[in-house]
């Protein structure tokens, strides 16, 4: 390959980078823009852009496209971070990239965030440039000199960042705050990183690993926690909202004996994080880079938690997810969490849905038919609802009930609280029938309610002021009628250990 292909070579990849730092700045909100700077950054900046425009050169064998296609790759990273900051108010991380396969196989989880015309519009427009880009600007010569060339960059850029990432001691593992740090590439790959580390003494230092149970001779009672999609009384935020949606709540509440509000570590989506600290008794600081998704990780490998601990007790323990079994791989991690059975989607065939998905009606009918089982052994069952899971905004109210749910100053820039106040009317009912079918039972009962984050609402926030971001939850007991109720709030994972404290099963 002649010199001159080396030089072309390079420039592309020296300009790309240039380039690569105009973009991120333009496309960066504000708040997110790196407020520091270091060797460290700019060196794991420029490794990561020599690592993706090594390996992009093989492909097209044209220095200038590749380096576009890079960019390109870089653009749509950005756009998508733009779109999950402004609904969710963080920023785009690596723990987010399996989300782009997960769009292609749940798309109404996600397009309406991003929005369908713009995705139709990037995938229309990346298509011409590629048309244009081949056209007119010619392959090098020398195929098999361009590979070897892009491969020796991509690994001088991937161990340039490796020496910088070693800045990944330092992060916090909030994201704006690395970012604003570190840049935001290079906290993505720094959270790559430190996703990558051994995780056996967090494993061991699961707090149900070593819980002590409380030596007792009375019945074991039925336990059902539910972790309700998208909960939190909105009335507290938005007095619009008619009281009558939550009456049944606010009858469990007076008589539960905890309740209050719940510090959840997501906004508007990532149930897992919820999920995982309250079933594993681990707080998101406790977690460190894999409070983003414990299931990626962690949670593969098996971590002791509330479910396993029960079932050492002798319960049989269920979760109810009427949803995909694989979505966020829960039907592989469920077991390993100590959950003897996992009830999905199939299980719910020919039931009821309330909008796009399985109506919590259906899955009150479920818990129901467990509780009412003929058995021996004490139960315990994990509810994951999800008929109040948006988008919000692609489902329709009528007049009629925009008053009902909302009074008379409500308009259609509201409609999604109108909407949503309508999923909390239903779940409501889910509350009061799994009460009193723990009520009616032969054993003594324990349910735990709470949700996992607060709805993605922005035209409602916008209109309204937004939440404080926080949920709400409750404990119940047949044996209780809410004398000694202590209103506190609490973490998901301070939630759980009260949880087998009210129940009788933990002790002090």
């Amino acid at each position: 390959m002649a010199i001159d292909s080396y030089c072309l070579i390079a420039a592309a990849a020296i300009g790309g980078w240039l380039l690569s730092i105009l973009l991120e700045y333009a496309l960066l909100p504000a708040v997110l823009r790196q407020r520091s700077s270091g060797w460290r950054n700019k060196g794991m900046h420029l490794g990561l852009w020599l690592l993706v425009y090594g390996l992009v050169l093989p492909l097209w064998q044209r220095p200038w496209f590749a380096a576009f296609n890079a960019l390109a790759l870089q653009a749509l990273i950005l756009l998508v971070n733009h779109a999950k900051y402004r609904a969710l108010r963080e920023p785009f991380i690596f723990q987010d990239f399996e989300y782009f396969t997960d769009a292609i196989r749940h798309p109404r989880l996600y397009l309406p965030f991003f929005g369908v015309w713009p995705a139709i519009a990037a995938c229309a427009g990346y298509g011409v440039i590629v048309v244009l880009g081949v056209t007119m600007e010619p392959a090098l010569p020398a195929w098999v000199a361009t590979t070897v060339c892009g491969l020796i960059v991509a690994v001088c850029g991937w161990l340039l960042a490796r020496v910088a990432a070693r800045s990944v001691d330092a992060m916090s593992f909030s994201p704006v705050r690395d970012a604003q740090a570190y840049g935001f590439l290079s906290s993505l790959w720094a959270y790559a990183v430190a996703e990558r580390r051994s995780v056996s003494a967090l494993r061991e230092a699961a707090p149900f690993a070593v819980a002590h149970t409380r030596d007792a001779a009375q019945l074991l009672p039925d336990l059902v926690s539910i972790q309700s999609e998208s909960f939190f009384d909105a009335r507290r935020a938005f007095p619009a909202v008619n009281p009558d949606v939550l009456t049944q709540f606010d009858r469990l509440r007076a008589e539960s004996v905890a309740c209050g509000q719940l510090t959840v570590d997501a906004w508007g989506a990532n149930t897992v994080r919820t999920e995982f600290s309250f079933l594993a008794g681990l707080d998101a600081e406790q977690l460190g880079v894999h409070r983003f998704n414990p299931y990626r990780v962690l949670a593969q490998q098996g971590v002791a938690t509330l479910a396993s601990f029960l079932r050492k007790q002798g319960y049989r323990t269920v979760c109810v997810h009427p949803y995909v079994a694989g979505f966020y791989r829960r039907d592989h991690v469920m077991p390993l969490l100590g959950f003897d059975t996992f009830l999905t989607l199939p299980d719910f065939a020919g039931a009821e849905h309330f909008g796009p998905y399985v109506s919590d009606k259906a899955v009150a009918d479920k818990v129901t038919a467990l509780l009412g089982e003929e058995r021996s052994a004490p139960l315990f069952i994990h509810v994951i609802t999800m008929e109040n899971h948006g988008p919000l905004h692609w489902e329709s109210v009528t007049p009629q009930e925009r008053q009902d749910l909302l009074g008379a100053d409500a308009t259609a820039d509201t409609d999604e609280l109108a909407v949503y106040a309508r999923h909390l009317r239903n779940v409501d009912h889910l509350y009061a029938q799994v009460a009193a079918t723990l009520q009616a039972g032969t054993r003594p009962g324990a349910l735990c309610l709470f949700g996992d984050h607060v709805p993605i609402m922005p035209k409602v926030y916008q209109a309204w002021g937004e939440p404080d971001g926080k949920t709400d939850y409750l404990i119940w007991s047949t044996h209780s009628r809410g004398e000694e109720t202590c209103e506190r709030t609490l973490t998901p994972a301070q939630l759980s250990f009260e949880f087998m404290r009210q129940a009788g099963l933990l002790a002090a």
